[in-house]
């Protein structure tokens, strides 16, 4: 039995709920933030438009950088062999757009397989801010407690399936998840939202980016991807960054409205 998560974050957990042997036999990390950047060629390798996103977004101060070039397509090349292995899947999700992507990922690679797939919910089945569970934001003893591990049917798989090739052709930048849809769109909602709260007086940019992310319904936002849309709003002069980088290259820095 294969288990997938989403990210490291949700490792602690899962491995406490499924035991120690069980994760070291089949728990793999996905930890590709599917919900952000284009996914056009994310399936297929080399991924390079996919590769070239993430290094963007890496901020250049943060050491190691992650082997995007070697670990994006390996996660590709593993997962279009999945259906070859004949060994039963099980996706833990949450409310997270980046899981639920990873979830639809999964059904296109076992669609028309016979292999197995199963799914732990461990959400609320929205993405609003007040709400909203990634597997990571339960405690182990409570997620061993509310995992119930269900099969997924052939008329779900086959509609996740559609799911992830929509999201993959949609040419969408951001992709939220609301009631079991994914919506594509660019970057402009975010960058209005950065914008909106800089102000004419520098303040610290950490304190900026925990305001979207406290307001962002339907992804998780995360803080090395908004520092990448200020960063680009700051190179087109609509913000303006100073001092140093500090811990995560943002902590030291200031932000105010570009004039």
């Amino acid at each position: 039995m294969w288990h997938l998560v989403c990210g490291d974050n949700a490792v602690a957990g899962v491995s406490h709920v499924i035991g120690q042997q069980a994760a070291e036999a089949g728990l793999r990390v996905l930890r590709d933030d599917l919900a952000v950047g284009p996914l056009g060629d994310v399936d297929t390798v080399p991924c390079a438009a996919r590769v070239a996103f993430w290094g963007a977004v890496w901020p250049a101060s943060v050491t190691p950088v992650p082997d995007f070039a070697e670990d994006l397509p390996a996660d590709a090349q593993w997962l279009a062999g999945l259906a070859l292995q004949e060994r039963p899947v099980t996706v833990w999700h949450g409310d997270s757009a980046s899981e639920q992507l990873l979830l639809a990922r999964v059904a296109h690679a076992l669609e028309g397989s016979g292999v197995a797939l199963i799914e732990v919910a461990c959400g609320t089945g929205n993405s609003w801010v007040q709400s909203r569970k990634a597997v990571a934001m339960h405690a182990p003893q409570a997620l061993l407690e509310l995992a119930n591990p269900q099969p997924v049917e052939a008329d779900r798989l086959a509609a996740l399936a559609a799911q992830w090739r929509g999201a993959v052709a949609d040419g969408g930048l951001i992709h939220r998840w609301q009631a079991g849809q994914f919506a594509g769109e660019d970057y402009q909602a975010i960058d209005a939202a950065l914008l909106r709260h800089a102000r004419a007086e520098p303040q610290p940019l950490a304190r900026v980016m925990a305001e979207v992310m406290a307001r962002c319904d339907g992804f998780f936002a995360t803080d090395y991807f908004l520092f990448w849309r200020a960063r680009e709003l700051a190179a087109g002069g609509q913000l303006v960054l100073a001092g140093e980088p500090g811990e995560h290259g943002y902590s030291g820095l200031q932000v105010r409205r570009g004039s």
